[in-house]
This record gives structure tokens, C-alpha cells and sequence, in this order.
């Protein structure tokens, strides 16, 4: 008897012909799972599919789309145990990047034929379900600039072509970062706190190597003091996250802790695994092993942390003896 398995395709996802694709999925994996496929529409979105299959009790769960489909019909898996297939047909694929998983229709419906799983922690961002990174400042403006109609034009470069756009614009601001041994204060353009991320993901790269099943999540401080500085910063993420060693400058800082509570002066736009949600303040915490996901196994690095450098830094460590788990 064949494996059965949910799968919930999003058709307006990236740049290809949906048809086409929905059928080379189905060619592929119909020989070996009974696959029940569901569409996401603009009324019902990938959470709402993914949830009514949770509720089903089906075998597993395989998500088509781009990383918003994605993290969405992740969110309705975490803490079930039921094994989460990964598709990506989006522009950055993000997720699948970070967990080492194809990003070719063909390689990763194999991978999911091929029935490997691996736990990987999960966190919850103001009590919303993060599976990928949160970013404060930079990024959340640059993601507001790439809408829909330049992402459809442009894909990847999308974003490049925002970020560019931003830095005419770049704006600091003080941070304070809670932790459960320390208060750390700085200035800074961008803070990322990330779960999973693909080196692609540069402001998240200060350790150059995100563990997604320690039980942590990583956190970048990019305090540059002007616009060469930002572009500099960056460029130096990049180099580092690509050669897999952490960052070396001053004007970056990275840490990593089971929880972060972060606000802003003045608030900050936050923008939750690719989509706006808000301002500061939040409070991310993460959840060890929350996610079943098929996916290769692959080799981590182990970060270390660094925040010397930073401008203006304080830091103020706490009593921690009577102090509870929960920020």
C-alpha cells in the first residue's frame, strides 16, 4: 500500500507555468504516495489547508509554493510529529536553502520519496509561529519595498534592487536586547534573529552557520556608522557566510540565546519569515524540535559570540539564580 500525504500547492507562487508544475509533482511522487491536493486561493491560505489536514489525521503534509506558503502550512505542524514535505517554487526559497533541501521540483520531490526526516526547532515571534528569521529595521523596509509586481519582474534581484533603494534612506536607531543572563544596548541599522537561514540571508549571518536543531536561535547586531559602512557590512557578510566563518568587524555583532525580547527606540517595522507584522517591541522564543521536515542530513558549523566593537554597546549582566526560563 502507497504512503499518503496532503499536498497544498500554491498556483501563483514564482514565475514558472503552475500547471506544468503541479504535474511533474504529481508524475513523480503519485507512483509511490496517494497524494489528496488542496489549492491555496486568496480565501483560504496554506495555514488554513494545512490545519483542516492536521485535523484529518493524514500521513503527511507537502507544501508547493514560495517560502510565505511555506512557513504558513508549517505553523499548522509544529508539535504534531507529522512529517512535513518541502517544494519550494518561490523567489529567495529560503527554507528549503537553510535546511539543505533542493530547490529543483524534481530533487525535492526525491528527497521526500526518499523518506529521511530530521527535527528541527521552530520558535514563536509575539506569539506568531517563525520558522525562518525576523528582521528589524533594513530588512523590514527592504521587504516592504520588493512588493508582488517587482518580485514577479525581477525575482531574486527583486530584493537586491530594494535593499539599494533603502540605503538611501538608512535610518539607525537604539536597541535594547534581553536575554536570560544579559541586557545588551546599542545602536544599530538592523537586528536579525533567526531560527533557519540560507547564507543568502546576509543580515543574518553574523555566526555563518545557524544550527536549526540546538534549541537556540542566532541573533545579528549590523551597526554600521553611514551608507559605505552599510554597503561595506554587508558585502562582508556575504564574503563570510559564503566561506562559512563569522564575521570579523566591529560595526557586526552576533549571540545566541533560547529567547529574545527586543525594543527599539524609535519602533521599528518587523518583518516575520518574508511578510510585515508590525513594530516593535517583540519577544521571540524558541521551541526545540517543534518540526518533523524531509530533508538530507547536513553537516553544521558551531557559531560563537561576538558583540565587541559595536557602537555605544552596554551590557548588563544579570542575576540569573532566582531568575525564571521565561523572559
Amino acid at each position: 500500500m502507497n504512503r499518503s500525504a496532503c499536498l497544498i500547492f500554491n498556483p501563483v507562487a514564482g514565475q514558472g507555468d503552475p500547471e506544468q508544475e503541479l504535474a511533474q509533482i504529481r508524475e513523480i511522487l503519485e507512483p509511490e504516495i496517494d497524494l489528496d491536493i488542496y489549492m491555496t486561493t486568496e480565501e483560504i491560505g496554506a495555514d488554513k489547508l494545512a490545519q483542516q489536514a492536521v485535523e484529518r489525521g493524514v500521513d503527511a503534509i507537502i507544501a508547493s509554493g514560495g517560502d510565505g506558503t511555506l512557513s504558513a502550512a508549517a505553523t499548522a505542524v509544529i508539535g504534531t510529529n507529522i512529517p512535513f514535505g518541502i517544494i519550494s517554487r518561490g523567489t529567495a526559497n529560503a527554507f528549503a536553502a537553510a535546511l539543505g533541501i533542493p530547490d529543483s521540483i524534481a530533487a525535492a520531490c526525491e528527497n521526500i520519496l526518499q523518506g529521511g526526516t530530521r527535527s528541527v526547532d521552530v520558535a514563536y515571534c509575539n506569539d506568531k509561529p517563525m520558522v525562518l528569521l525576523a528582521g528589524i529595521g533594513f530588512e523590514a523596509e527592504t521587504v516592504e519595498r520588493a512588493d508582488r509586481d517587482a518580485k514577479n519582474r525581477f525575482g531574486i534581484m527583486a530584493y537586491i534592487l530594494a535593499g539599494l533603494q533603502e540605503l538611501r534612506d538608512l535610518e539607525h536607531f537604539d536597541v535594547e536586547i534581553e536575554t536570560d543572563d544579559k541586557i545588551i544596548k546599542t545602536n544599530a541599522v538592523a537586528v536579525t534573529v533567526a531560527n533557519a537561514a540560507p547564507a543568502t540571508s546576509v543580515l543574518a549571518q553574523g555566526p555563518a552557520g545557524i544550527i536549526v536543531d540546538d534549541g537556540l536561535l542566532d541573533l545579528t547586531i549590523v551597526a554600521p556608522v553611514n551608507k559605505a559602512g552599510a554597503i561595506a557590512a554587508t558585502f562582508h557578510l556575504f564574503q563570510t557566510a559564503s566561506a562559512g566563518i563569522p564575521v570579523e568587524r566591529n560595526d557586526i555583532g552576533y549571540l545566541r540565546s533560547k529567547q529574545f525580547k527586543i525594543t527599539t527606540e524609535p519602533p521599528q517595522k518587523v518583518v516575520l519569515d518574508g511578510e510585515l507584522v508590525g513594530t516593535t517591541p517583540i519577544e521571540i522564543k524558541c521551541v526545540p524540535a517543534g518540526l518533523t521536515v524531509f530533508v538530507p542530513k547536513k553537516e553544521e558549523v558551531i557559531p560563537v559570540e561576538k558583540l565587541e566593537g559595536l557602537p555605544n554597546l552596554t551590557i548588563e549582566m544579570k542575576d540569573t539564580q532566582d531568575t525564571p526560563s521565561d523572559i
